[in-house]
């Protein structure tokens, strides 16, 4: 969330290699020579959550993983591919982004920046410049955005509406950002529109009846702001209530920019993630430790803002699952970049990048409860990324530094 006052894939049990796995298909591709492998499976190499191998290989045939192992002990295939001593990971998966949006805020974010005073409307601004883009404008922006974050190693993408707020180009939006991605949320409680600004009570009748019943064909999630200036407690509930009547699936932006209802209202609905977590009490901190609820952090929105950081340490050490996302937004986190996340929760949320690689992809994978990405083992989709380094500390140890060599999805290169 920026600052403003489909059924889930589950593929075949994952296993260490053994002689049955070594029965591969010869038209299969080998990744072989790698020098360090994160497979995010616990049960092989070290033994950590990310399940390091070192000098390892990845089989591919079609778009799953068929094979992991040493490198040396890689099956025979017709095609093979060089590592040259680089490392792999999963890909990022990306759970929280907002990219079905026009119109840009360079303004607003130099005022921010340079400590000046700035009037413009947030978020209202970026509603009325979507409403004025044609279809064709906002799915270009989407497909341009995707690309950008596909060039950095992300390959499954999460996306929101909010920034239509009526009927139409809220299920617009959910219908364009459908074309690109399977993970689609509704979120026309984003913020009250301008139209029921004098009355929010009729704008929740709206998301919770007209709205929705055109916006749930297009989406699997059911989203809503729950943070003063936007939608209290009671709304969000019933918003999300009414979300689930529907077969969307709750999130939540919760506790954002203050102490509020929002992560245990997450928890309780046994929403997929509450997302930035920022103001949180221990009841908080202890509600998410016992339920399924994934903490979505997205440290784009505390830099891009210069607001509090989540104590990431603190919910790890409460044993909390943690996933990592953008937050891309045109206002509070204009950034596509997975690896500059990582190296911001490194940095200042006080994860160790071991747990914020994992979080960034498994985590990302728990926050849309998927079990066949964010990981790379025996039939998990194959995605995954090259890294110009020989581990993937590099991703926090060189920040900024473009280190995603190459990218493959669903099997293919595509970077």
């Amino acid at each position: 969330m920026e600052t403003s006052p489909a059924a889930t894939n589950s593929p075949a049990p994952t296993s260490a290699p053994t002689s049955a796995n070594s029965a591969v298909a010869t038209t299969a591709t080998a990744i072989v020579n790698i020098a360090s492998l994160v497979t995010n499976d616990p049960s092989l190499g070290d033994g950590t959550p990310l399940g390091l191998i070192q000098d390892a290989a990845v089989v591919i045939d079609g778009d799953r993983v068929v094979w992991v192992g040493e490198s040396s002990k890689a099956p025979a295939t017709d095609n093979r591919v060089d590592a040259a001593g680089r490392a792999v990971i999963p890909g990022f998966v990306d759970s929280h982004s907002h990219l079905v949006f026009a119109g840009d805020r360079t303004a607003e974010f130099n005022a921010r920046m340079s400590g000046r005073p700035y009037q413009a409307g947030g978020i209202r601004t970026t509603v009325a410049a979507t409403r004025a883009a044609t279809d064709a404008e906002l799915s270009a922006n989407v497909a341009r955005f995707m690309r950008e974050a596909l060039r950095q190693g992300t390959t499954t993408f999460e996306t929101k509406s909010g920034y239509g707020l009526t009927v139409e180009d809220e299920a617009r939006a959910l219908r364009i950002a459908a074309e690109h991605t399977e993970e689609v949320t509704y979120l026309g409680a984003h913020i009250v529109s301008p139209e029921h600004a004098d009355d929010p009570a009729a704008y929740v009748d709206l998301v919770t009846g007209e709205m929705l019943d055109a916006c749930a064909p297009y989406a699997r999630w059911v989203d809503v702001f729950c943070e003063k200036g936007a939608f209290d407690g009671d709304q969000a509930r019933a918003i999300l209530t009414a979300g689930k009547a529907k077969g969307l699936h709750p999130r939540v932006h919760a506790n954002q920019l203050s102490y509020g209802p929002g992560v245990q209202l997450a928890v309780e609905l046994d929403a997929a993630s509450a997302d930035h977590c920022t103001h949180l009490t221990d009841a908080d901190v202890d509600a998410l430790a016992s339920g399924d609820t994934v903490a979505t952090l997205l440290p784009g929105a505390e830099f891009s803002t210069r607001a509090q950081w989540p104590d990431a340490r603190r919910l790890l050490d409460a044993g909390v699952t943690v996933a990592l996302s953008t937050d891309c937004n045109p206002g509070s986190s204009f950034t596509s970049s997975v690896p500059f996340c990582i190296a911001l929760a490194v940095r200042d949320m006080r994860m160790t990048p071991d747990e914020a690689v994992w979080a960034a992809t498994a985590g990302g994978a728990a926050a849309l409860r998927r079990t066949d990405v964010g990981r790379l083992a025996v039939g998990a989709r194959a995605d995954l990324a090259i890294l110009d380094a020989p581990s993937h500390v590099h991703l926090a140890y060189r920040p900024g530094v473009p280190l995603v060599a190459e990218v493959w999805r669903a099997g293919v290169r595509t970077v």
